[in-house]
């Protein structure tokens, strides 16, 4: 895989763009996309340890698991 990277750079030698091979760019992208799920995963996560902590301090009835699964194959 070619890493080269290639800069462009303005009249007063600041880097303005840089160009990237295809081949490193499509990597960059899956390693993004696999973060970006991540992220999700654990954001979900953390709104479920939000709701089952605010349930414990109302009294909140919530779904039971095995009522989850039952529902799901429907």
């Amino acid at each position: 895989m070619e890493t080269a990277l290639k800069y462009i750079i303005d009249s007063k030698g600041h880097k303005t763009t840089v160009l990237v091979p295809i081949d490193t760019w499509d990597g960059i992208n899956k390693k993004y996309a696999k973060l970006l799920n991540k992220v999700k995963l654990m954001t979900s996560i953390q709104k479920g340890l939000k709701e089952v902590e605010n349930a414990k301090k109302t009294g909140k009835q919530l779904e039971t698991l095995k009522d989850f699964l039952h529902e799901s194959k429907r």
